[in-house]
């Protein structure tokens, strides 16, 4: 049964360097398609604790190339290779976060069965899941894309990191919605996206469920369940607070909603 694994909720600089949520993104299995996204600090740790076995992934997926969504790809390619000895598996990511400022180590790269840059607005594959990049997000100087990916009767789209600009929900049209909600507050001075940000894209994409992840202190402090109700109650759709360890069926999840 397709669902996802959230080996982590937290984001950003402080909540990643106290850990008080983990930062380990999460594992996404459709299709019997296996995918690590945006593998943070933590996610093999996480895994562990989950009992998700890593050996068996088909691929690894980067938003883009900052600390909390891809310090632990390094270690995901040795356990989906097991140690280099099963050459296996595509690693996904921006050209800057693969050349300009390489996050995969050298040694590593023969690894895996294909290591696959992306641009914007291209289809891709892994295994039997296919998805489609986004267009490119602002997002300071990091080249940073999210991804809608294609299950059988539904569509999932993940929105990481980006400053809120109307394009966005344009693109990321789904039955399933992933937002990254950072801030509570919208800041001018910092390219994430806030409350009364995640509120409009709601509105404009119109999933039949949303679910928000990547919390940046403020909303930890709020309390993450306070602050999907309020966003739940200001755009009448169902709207879930994931959790560290959550484990989302995605059929069953869209069977509530109808």
């Amino acid at each position: 049964m397709d669902r996802i694994i959230f080996l982590g909720t937290g984001g950003a600089r402080n909540v990643m360097t106290t850990q008080v949520l983990s930062t380990g993104g999460f594992i996404l299995e459709i299709k019997n398609t296996m995918l690590s996204v945006d593998p943070g600090p933590g996610a093999v740790l996480r895994a562990a604790q989950e009992k998700v076995n890593i050996n068996k992934l088909d691929g690894v997926l980067i938003s883009h190339r900052h600390l909390d969504h891809c310090s632990d790809v390094n270690v995901m390619i040795e356990a989906m290779t097991g140690g280099g000895y099963k050459r296996k598996g595509v690693v996904f990511a921006p050209k800057q976060a693969l050349y300009d400022d390489p996050v995969i180590l050298n040694y590593l790269r023969n690894y895996v069965e294909r290591i696959q840059p992306i641009e914007g607005l291209k289809p891709y594959s892994c295994r039997n899941l296919k998805f489609k990049t986004s267009i490119p997000h602002k997002h300071g100087d990091a080249e940073t894309y999210g991804f809608i990916f294609y299950g059988s009767n539904y569509s999932l789209s993940y929105i990481p990191d980006t400053r809120y600009f109307r394009e966005l929900a344009e693109f990321y049209k789904s039955s399933i919605c992933i937002i990254s909600t950072l801030m509570l507050h919208r800041n001018k001075n910092i390219d994430h996206l806030s409350v009364p940000d995640v509120i409009c894209l709601i509105e404009e994409i119109k999933p039949q469920v949303a679910v928000l992840t990547h919390f940046g202190m403020q909303i930890y402090k709020e309390g993450v369940d306070k602050v999907a109700d309020k966003i739940s109650q200001a755009v009448g759709i169902r709207v879930i607070a994931a959790k560290d360890g959550m484990v989302i069926h995605l059929q069953e999840l869209l069977a509530g909603v109808n």
